[in-house]
Formats: structure tokens, C-alpha cells, sequence
């Protein structure tokens, strides 16, 4: 009695083997792709068509066509061919024209986002194309990765020095000078004091918490605040103004903090931190131990209290409710209390910019920094 053909040897290397248990392990793969896989690996190891066929829950001639496919082609047999269809309408140079106009701007010196019925309107009139639907043009523009209606801004500095100044503040946070501290300054202003005109409603399963969109304003407060980078230490507090005297009492309170050694601060170009004269006399007063470090135009990020800000404005200003001024001032004051109890330091990994000879940045320690939005 004939015993029918013999299956096919299927041999795998290690590598290959790997690569097809992980992928049977993956959660997330397709489920044709994980019963090739078991396929593979099953004809690997000697198993009969019949007995594969019985445990991945396929017919004896599905497990033997792709038995077939693993012995010619190897794993890439596992891969479905490409399907004929119908060719293509819109040719491979036409689709590139497409993506180039796609590109242009709405208006010459107006809008600069066009619409899809702009782009197909445009192509017809130039002739890329005689004709297109909306949802055809979509397909080819999302093959093609372009969101002509999507526009990310950015910031250029305009300051010649600028890989220079981030680059000294950077070195700053890694590693202070010896017997010194290093303070980064700033103010935070337009803080308002608002109050709910009425009270939230609690949220219950499957609803968010409600709140009403009316509330009365109490007035503004500026937020002056000061941190040590390495210890994490802040000083801060709410004044009503942000004026040059505002600023050169709180630096005052900075230098009863720091009596001792040199403080070295790093704060942006604002008029009143620019004021030689102002700061000079402050200088004088205190024995010329304050030296002023100004990050690059339009470079705020590079001052560490903005991270202290951020947080801040999130776990004290985001949907809060403050009935005057005073309580604003009591909170403010609780949350600087609050991280001067266990204060740590923000990780910057940011370590600064080539130099400009193309030569890479080389620094003594070996300290890894590292820039978050969150405090460790």
C-alpha cells in the first residue's frame, strides 16, 4: 500500500529559529505570520505535514504549500508574493509631482497651508494629472509620509555666540567651580489669582470631572525664584511687580542665603538683568562675588528653572482655584517649603555643542547629566 510522497526536509540556521520564536512570542504580530512561523519551526524539527497540519488547525494542503516555500525559499517563503492587481493610474514620476506640489504654499505671501481641494484643483490646472478624486490624492501623499497641513515651529537664534554661551552654561551644571555655587534665576510673571465662580462636579465612572467656565479674577503675581543646580535648593517668592527694585531686593535675599564664596548666576538678556550699572553697584556691596552668566537669545530652555516653573504652573496653578491673592501666595510658598524639605537636582544630559572646528566637547569628569521635565 502506497505510504504517498515524503515530506520535505526543512532545515533552519540558529539565527533563523530565533528570529521565528520571537515572533510567535510577540503579542502584537499578525496571526498568519505566527502559524507560518510554527510551521517553520515544527517541519524543523521532524514533525510530519499531517501532525502540523492537526496542531496549527490547518488543511494538509495549506501546511504543504508552505512546507514547499520554506524548502525553496527559505524563511522568505513565509512572506506572501505580491498580488497582481491593476496598474497603476497615476505613474511613479506624476505621484513625485504631486508630493512637490503638496509642498508649495497656499498663497504667495498669505496662508500657507493648502487644502486637498486646493492640491487636486492645482494639479488638474497645471496638468500633473487630468483627473483625482480627494481621497485618491490623500492615499499618495500618506504613502509618500507628506502632511502638507501640519507645521511645527521653531525658534532660530540670532546670537553670534550662541554655541559659546550654551556651552559655558553647560559646563556650569556638570561640575561648579571649586568653593562656588551655581544659581540659575528667572521670574515667572502674569501668575493669576483665579476663582471658580462655581464648584467643579466630581467625576464619577466613564464621565471626567466637570467644570464650570466662568471665575473671577483676583489679580496678578510675579513669581521670582532662584535655584541651586546641584543641590536643588530653591529660593523664591510672589511679589506684586516685576520691576528692577523688585529684582535687586530678591537678589539681596539670594546673597543673605550665599554670604560666603563666589555665586555664580545664570539668567536670560531681560532688560533688568542686563543693567551693568545696577548690578555693578550690587557687585560692590557684596565683594564682588557675583558673576553673571546670560544664556543666548531665544534660548530660555537652557535655564534649569524653567523646569522648576513647569513644574510649578502643574502642580499648583493647573486647575486650581485661589479665592485672593494671599492664598495664592500661601500655596506658591508651601510648594517652594515643600521641595527645600528633600530637594534634588534636575539629571541634564544636554552636555553642550562641537566646537567650532568640528572638534567634539572633552570634559575632565565623567558625570552623566541629564535634562527632564521631572525631578528624579
Amino acid at each position: 500500500m502506497s505510504r504517498g510522497r515524503q515530506a520535505q526536509a526543512v532545515k533552519l540556521s540558529k539565527q533563523e529559529r530565533e528570529s521565528l520564536q520571537a515572533l510567535t512570542r510577540r503579542g502584537t504580530a499578525p496571526h498568519r505570520q505566527v502559524v507560518r512561523a510554527q510551521i517553520a519551526l515544527m517541519a524543523h524539527g521532524g514533525e510530519t505535514t499531517t501532525a502540523i497540519a492537526q496542531a496549527v488547525g490547518l488543511s494538509v494542503q495549506c501546511v504543504s504549500h508552505w512546507r514547499s516555500r520554506l524548502v525553496k525559499r527559505g524563511v522568505e517563503g513565509l512572506q506572501e508574493a505580491a498580488r497582481p492587481g491593476r496598474p497603476r493610474r497615476i505613474a511613479q514620476a506624476q505621484r513625485l509631482e504631486l508630493l512637490a506640489l503638496a509642498c508649495e504654499p497656499a498663497q504667495e505671501h498669505g496662508r500657507s497651508t493648502p487644502t486637498l481641494d486646493e492640491l487636486v484643483e492645482r494639479a488638474v490646472e497645471r496638468g500633473v494629472v487630468k483627473q483625482i478624486s480627494r481621497s485618491h490624492l490623500q492615499r499618495i501623499l500618506q504613502a509618500g509620509d507628506m502632511r502638507p497641513h501640519r507645521v511645527r515651529q521653531w525658534l532660530h537664534s540670532p546670537d553670534p555666540q550662541f554655541r559659546q554661551k550654551i556651552n559655558e552654561i553647560c559646563a556650569l551644571y556638570r561640575q561648579a567651580p571649586k568653593g562656588s555655587v551655581v544659581l540659575s534665576v528667572d521670574e515667572k510673571t502674569g501668575i493669576q489669582a483665579i476663582e471658580r465662580k462655581h464648584a467643579d462636579r466630581a467625576p464619577t465612572p466613564g464621565r471626567a470631572r466637570r467644570r464650570e467656565f466662568e471665575y473671577i479674577r483676583h489679580g496678578t503675581q510675579a513669581l521670582i525664584a532662584a535655584m541651586d543646580v546641584h543641590s536643588g535648593r530653591v529660593i523664591g517668592g510672589c511679589t506684586d511687580r516685576r520691576t528692577q527694585a523688585d529684582l535687586v531686593s530678591f537678589m539681596e535675599q539670594v546673597a543673605q542665603s550665599y554670604p560666603k564664596g563666589r555665586v555664580h548666576i545664570v539668567w536670560d538678556n531681560l532688560n533688568t538683568h542686563r543693567a551693568q550699572a545696577v548690578w555693578d553697584d550690587f557687585n560692590a556691596r557684596h565683594d564682588q562675588r557675583f558673576v553673571f552668566h546670560f544664556t543666548p537669545l531665544h534660548a530660555s530652555w537652557v535655564n534649569q528653572i524653567e523646569l522648576m516653573f513647569g513644574i510649578y504652573s502643574r502642580r499648583v496653578l493647573r486647575h486650581a482655584s485661589h479665592s485672593s491673592i494671599e492664598q495664592l501666595r500661601e500655596r506658591t510658598q508651601a510648594f517652594v517649603a515643600q521641595r527645600n524639605q528633600a530637594p534634588k537636582p534636575f539629571r541634564w544630559t544636554f552636555a553642550g555643542f562641537e566646537l567650532q572646528t568640528g572638534e567634539p566637547l572633552r570634559f575632565k569628569d565623567n558625570a552623566k547629566v541629564r535634562r527632564t521635565n521631572k525631578s528624579r
